[in-house]
């Protein structure tokens, strides 16, 4: 495992020393060591104890010192260094056919440029036609290079291929005889993003199943067509994989195609440790063959001796151990959820009215929903200004809605320069709830942008941080952020961090808001981050998260009922007095 850790931390230097124009035996010297530490069977942890690292070629003296300082520290000084003066984000536009190393740091010197959204903004905005030697051929070149790159990139978000999945679940149900039909791979695991799409059937005849998948009217090209498997490609590029299993055999081939391989790998061992072999087609006895289980997942599990994992957990992060002793959390689930916490309406960018929305929440059956427009200094957004909030309060106030439903108005306020925020900080405690975030300098320094949300956070203003490494799944990598450190600000705050649930989004990220649970004892807050009604429905994706970061309906502030919420909001704002009062 650490092998590949410190060979990406080599390649990530010699991609680094390439950009920034270091002579080019010192670049190949890094990355040839990193192709050796990637393919040695030794871990080399143990080569470093035994103080044999040398012995793996291409690894001199320097590059030794350097992988044990980062196996002794969980850092190098000199990657630290480097990412000092060139932003990480510059490998990515690397990846751009037609963006070198030369043109790659030049975007970045003299435009700003460090991702590949900003660099397409700046290409359609004809900003590169300032630079020596780029012109409107050179823009299309990029341009195309950008969408190649995208279509490269092989992951499909969560929120698009979801739907598309759906979709054709309920299509074969309705056409085909079937007994059991379900999503599997990554995305009955629900990752952010997946490759390709995986779909299991139960069935005593395949043909006719097979038949109605080529048939669809998504299809644009058949891949493969088998006795037990075909494979197409939509007309938007996925491809999907149909298996047909025999209803004996569902559960084992449920539990093989869901995945992942590192949690089948450990159920096979456990399997073989207790005189049994596991595959597709069931649970097996290594004395007689005679099988043991394999109709129901369940019973896959429970012949093992553990609870029955949800799919969520199967990334072999102690959700194993956790079933052997029986200890498994109760996760969250949709049903749950009484509010979201982080919706906009026309008042700033929203598609639809504050009535609309409030009345959609309603409809879905949530006890209240937070109206958090943005606040002035994000004009492109329509911010408001302190002005125009209180005549949306005023408007809100004349809404009229059931005795079970209530509309909390706030605010999602921007965490400018230096940690200030829009308006001044006593002006925040009249709203019923405050979200802040980050919405611009994306580009400032790990140092600089931790600063700023810390002292945000430190106000005591702040009640939820919104989005809180600012990533746009595909499109915009994460800013820079000590996040450690914004989770200890919040916890001394009582503040809590959001998972915003637009699949667009998704942040924080399940490793992330398991962190804050665990090791910092936060609440976590799901917001759609809608700015429609129908966006309403993204809270399922956030719910999900929620569920492969462990987290129970305790932990997150959006199973509390009205009244706990609102006594939450007072307890943490009253914990905050001395800090206000400053």
């Amino acid at each position: 495992m650490r092998n590949s850790e410190i060979a990406q931390l080599l390649g990530t230097i010699a991609s680094l020393l390439e950009l920034k124009g270091e002579n080019r035996f010192k670049q190949i010297a890094y990355a040839d060591a990193a192709r050796q530490i990637e393919n040695w069977p030794i871990p080399v942890e143990d080569l470093w104890k035994d103080g044999r690292l040398r012995k793996i070629p291409g690894v001199g003296e320097g590059i030794a010192k350097k992988i044990a300082e980062y196996l002794e520290t969980e850092r190098c000084g000199f990657l630290e260094e480097l990412k000092e003066e060139i932003p990480l984000e510059l490998l990515e536009l690397e990846k751009v056919p037609g963006v070198g190393p030369k043109l790659a740091l030049m975007l970045y010197q003299e435009l700003g440029i460090c991702s590949i959204s900003a660099l397409e903004e700046s290409v359609r905005g004809g900003q590169l036609r300032s630079l020596p030697r780029l012109g409107q051929k050179s823009e299309q070149n990029i341009l195309r290079g950008i969408e190649t790159l995208y279509k490269q990139s092989g992951r499909i978000p969560l929120g698009v291929a979801m739907p598309v999945a759906e979709g054709i679940v309920a299509q074969l149900r309705n056409t085909c005889a079937l007994q059991e039909i379900q999503v599997c791979g990554s995305l009955r695991r629900w990752k952010e993003t997946i490759g390709d799409l995986d779909l299991l059937v139960s069935a005593m005849d395949a043909e006719p199943v097979m038949k109605a998948f080529i048939t669809m009217p998504e299809v644009a090209q058949i891949l493969g067509v088998g006795p037990t498997k075909s494979t197409i490609l939509t007309s938007s590029r996925l491809q999907i994989d149909l298996r047909v299993v025999p209803p004996d055999s569902w559960g084992a081939a449920l539990q093989y195609f869901t995945g992942s391989q590192a949690h089948n790998v450990h159920l096979r061992e456990l399997a073989i440790r207790q005189r049994m072999k596991l595959n597709e087609y069931g649970l097996f006895s290594m004395e007689d063959n005679q099988k043991l289980a394999g109709e129901t997942e369940e019973g896959i599990y429970q012949t093992l001796g553990l609870e029955w994992v949800p799919p969520e957990l199967r990334e072999d992060q102690g959700e194993v151990e956790a079933a052997q002793k029986k200890c498994l959390p109760r996760l969250v689930e949709l049903k749950d959820i009484r509010g979201d916490l982080h919706t906009h309406t026309e008042w700033s960018d929203g598609r639809d009215s504050l009535a609309e929305i409030a009345r959609a929440a309603e409809r879905m059956g949530y006890q209240y929903l937070v109206i958090s427009d943005h606040a002035q200094a994000l004009g492109v957004a329509n911010g408001l200004t302190w002005e125009r909030f209180l005549q949306q309060r005023s408007e809100l106030r004349s809404l009229e809605f059931g005795s079970g439903f209530q509309v909390l108005w706030g605010v999602e306020a921007n965490i400018l320069n230096e940690g200030r925020l829009d308006f001044p900080l006593d002006s925040f405690v009249t709203f019923d709830l405050v979200l802040a975030g980050i919405h611009s300098g994306l580009s400032q320094t790990r140092i600089q942008i931790t600063q700023r949300v810390a002292r945000a956070l430190s106000s005591g203003r702040v009640d939820i941080l919104a989005h809180p490494t600012g990533r746009l799944i595909g499109k915009r990598n994460p800013f820079e952020i000590e996040i450690g450190e914004v989770m200890a600000t919040a916890r001394s705050v009582g503040a809590a961090l959001e998972i915003n649930t637009s699949p667009e989004r998704l942040d924080l990220k399940d490793i992330d808001a398991r962190t804050a649970r665990d090791k910092f004892g936060l609440k976590l807050a799901l917001g759609t981050d809608a700015h429609s009604t129908k966006s309403l429905e993204t809270m399922r994706y956030g719910v999900a998260l929620a569920r492969r970061a462990w987290l129970e309906p305790r932990d997150v502030l959006n199973t509390f009922t009205l009244r706990e919420l609102c006594d939450w909001i007072v307890r943490r704002r009253a914990q905050n007095n001395p800090l206000i009062s400053r």
